[in-house]
């Protein structure tokens, strides 16, 4: 594929930040996050898109005045727990690609989609010095626009992320219409406000480790198979599981099986959003890492997938009674919780090497990101080369689920050709 860079620049906020808000600092969840970007691509359609240099024009505009609000994400890290808030800006490029933006959609392959990301850039480790945010506008001679961004996880989350991308497009919008940029974007708040670092000790972030020549692969699970799963596990067990626990736990279970290992050896971990948990619920106007992570070790060596998934939803429980209240801090003894939950965040890779992490963005507002142009026609992530990583997301329909897994080759070969994987999931189907 043919891609040529036409432009590289930085794009400020609109209006100066406060010197006041210099100083923004990040929660103690913030500060155990790693740096590395969190990769999100979204496609539009050349019937969206009927003019790309005024579109770019536009973005330009829109991206710089919703930096005034997220002022942060306009900044650089100064040290482990805060940001410099000097208005430095995010880096945003402009591509020109010869090819058709069909020929992704039609054959989504890594060799075509990763160079649509500055640098492949994707899941890589930040500079301390480096944009909180990487953009990038690719530009098809169909006249099609791809955007790719690159979220440094050390400042926020999913949630955060499509707030943030989604403000962007509403402005956008507002530029689109011709309309004056008179829109209430409702009040921020970030994520230190609720999880303070306080006097807890500085631990080193997460850090998922690699492996030996790690792959991964894009599997999609459509709803009608998703379905089925949720009626096989609740005619065994009186119980109403959600399509990410079904999807979770087959993949959970058939990955331990076509590596050759039992439960007792291979944890389970899902990341866990804490906003909706807290009392009062937090919205999405909270911004930042307002997750953590709940595990969940098998007591028997082999179980069936509705007894997986009873144990995923009693991990939930177990988490959302305890960890909520406890990270708020208010009594005297949940420092040493929180400083114990932080000193130990390592431990489950670093010990066991067969820990499988799963994270899901199903039911965030992915496929709302419209710039004044339509929906995007998809939306998609790739790049992950975190060993035994599971990454989830919706389908275009919104009730389909698609996942990316990650794994070493020799692990992959066994698990993509799996009879009970390929009977709920396509491997790396076409977007047509």
């Amino acid at each position: 594929m043919e891609i040529e860079l036409i432009s590289r620049e930085t794009i400020k906020p609109s209006s100066p930040t406060p010197s006041d808000l210099r100083i923004y600092p990040l929660s103690f969840i913030d500060n155990a996050f790693y740096r590395k970007y969190v990769p999100v691509l979204f496609f539009y359609n050349p019937n969206q898109v009927s003019n790309q240099t005024s579109k770019i024009s536009q973005l330009r505009k829109s991206l710089s005045h919703v930096l005034s609000k997220y002022y942060h994400f306009a900044g650089r890290l100064k040290d482990k727990t805060t940001i410099e808030c000097n208005d430095q800006g995010v880096s945003f490029f402009i591509t020109k690609i010869q090819n058709n933006l069909s020929e992704i959609i039609q054959n989504p392959t890594e060799e075509l989609v990763n160079p649509l990301f500055t640098d492949e850039l994707q899941w890589k480790v930040m500079d301390w010095s480096g944009s909180l945010f990487v953009i990038q506008i690719n530009c098809f001679a169909c006249g099609g626009i791809a955007i790719s961004i690159l979220m440094t996880h050390k400042v926020g989350d999913g949630t955060s992320l499509f707030k943030f991308l989604n403000d962007w497009a509403i402005i956008n919008q507002k530029l689109e219409r011709e309309e004056k940029l008179s829109i209430f974007l409702s009040t921020l708040s970030g994520g230190a406000l609720i999880f303070p670092q306080r006097e807890i000790p500085i631990f080193p972030e997460l850090a998922i480790p690699g492996g030996n020549n790690i792959v991964y692969k894009r599997f999609v699970f459509e709803a009608s198979k998703i379905k089925c799963l949720k009626e096989k596990v609740r005619n065994s067990v009186n119980i109403s599981p959600t399509r990410v626990q079904v999807v979770s736990a087959l993949i959970y279970k058939r990955a331990v099986s076509t590596k050759g290992l039992n439960f007792k050896i291979a944890p389970f971990t899902t990341v866990v959003d804490i906003r909706r948990r807290m009392v009062p619920p937090l919205s999405a106007n909270y911004v930042g890492n307002l997750v953590w992570f709940a595990s969940m070790s098998p007591d028997k060596e082999e179980m069936e997938l509705e007894e997986l998934v009873s144990k995923i939803k009693q991990a939930l429980s177990e988490f959302y009674e305890v960890y909520p209240k406890k990270f708020e801090g208010k009594e005297e003894e949940d420092s040493s919780f929180i400083s114990g939950c932080l000193e130990h965040l390592n431990d489950g890779y670093y010990e066991n090497h067969n820990m499988y992490t799963f994270s899901s963005w199903c039911g965030f507002p992915v496929y709302d990101v419209d710039f004044g142009w339509g929906k995007p026609t998809w939306v998609t992530t790739f790049g992950c080369l975190m060993k035994n990583l599971i990454f989830m997301m919706d389908a275009r329909d919104g009730e389909g689920i698609e996942a990316f897994v990650s794994m070493e080759k020799n692990d992959m070969d066994k698990f993509e050709n799996d009879v009970e994987i390929l009977q709920y999931a396509s491997l790396n189907p076409s977007n047509v």
